[in-house]
């Protein structure tokens, strides 16, 4: 028997006040160790998805498990959904609101209880992940917008969550701020992290994912990133165009320089390496 989910809802429905549903009988995995991404239109669900598996919202039907045991909403099954997820918003405006960064990361691991030295060592923990250790002590209203970004997520990593959600975390970064962002992703992947990103950039889910949850009106539809994202009637459905790099490994295939099993490139250097016959990492 396989593994549970370490996270999953299960047949879950949700829908707002007076308004229609935005999820039906939803089935939805995060397994542990899978870099995720989570694409759609806008007004797929992808927001109350997520707000879903980190417990703002309790499914109208269905359950939330973790591990395979069903959480429970009362503050005891909040804390424990909350030391295993964490949701980090799209806008760190709206999750910041501490005096100074070490104050405002230090917020959740003083919500736990937990005494100072252990708080502290969280903390610092946090903000040398993030690469923020040098503005521990700055005031977050000075910080700029790629700062205010690493502050949310680290103050999301001092809870030491299992899994980390991140609503579009590139977004209004430049290319070097998602450079150095997915650099820090990365880090924590490898320290045993499992991160969910959400995002309408399918070039991004294609070079940075495992794999790739796509929100369609007829369901979610997961997969491998490289097979899902070379699916164009699935991309059509969920709203989204073809990766570039899934279009370069149809080009390449029709010339006979990629085989049907091989791996096509996924960043533009993979692709260079293809063409000039260096040695290169397709899908690496």
């Amino acid at each position: 028997m396989s593994e549970p989910a370490l996270v999953a809802l299960r047949g879950a429905s949700f829908a707002y006040e007076d308004g229609p549903a935005v999820l039906s009988g939803l089935d939805f995995e995060i397994r542990e160790g899978r870099a995720l991404a989570l694409l759609g239109r806008n007004g797929s669900g992808k927001t109350t998805l997520m707000r879903l598996l980190s417990g703002g919202l309790r499914p109208h039907e269905g359950r939330l498990t973790v591990d395979g045991q069903p959480v429970t909403y009362d503050r005891k099954g909040l804390t424990r959904l909350r030391t295993t997820v964490q949701l980090v918003v799209q806008d760190p405006d709206d999750q910041l609101f501490a005096a100074s960064v070490e104050q405002d990361v230090s917020f959740g691991p003083l919500n736990l209880g937990l005494d100072d030295t252990e708080v502290r060592a969280r903390v610092a923990e946090a903000l040398a992940a993030l690469d923020i250790t040098a503005l521990a002590d700055r005031p977050t209203h000075l910080l700029s917008y790629g700062q205010r970004k690493r502050t949310a997520i680290a103050g999301a990593i001092a809870m030491r969550p299992r899994v980390l959600i991140l609503d579009e975390p590139t977004a209004g970064l430049d290319p070097d701020g998602q450079e150095r962002l997915l650099t820090t992703l990365d880090g924590l992947r490898e320290a045993g992290t499992t991160v969910v990103m959400a995002t309408h950039d399918v070039d991004l889910a294609l070079r940075w994912a495992d794999d790739a949850a796509l929100l369609t009106p007829s369901g979610v539809r997961t997969g491998p990133a490289p097979t899902a994202l070379a699916r164009t009637d699935l991309l059509r459905e969920a709203g989204l165009r073809l990766p570039w790099g899934a279009a370069a490994a149809e080009l390449l295939r029709a010339q006979g320089l990629l085989t049907g099993t091989e791996p096509g490139p996924r960043t533009p250097t993979e692709l260079a390496a293809l063409a000039t016959g260096r040695p290169g990492t397709p899908g690496g």
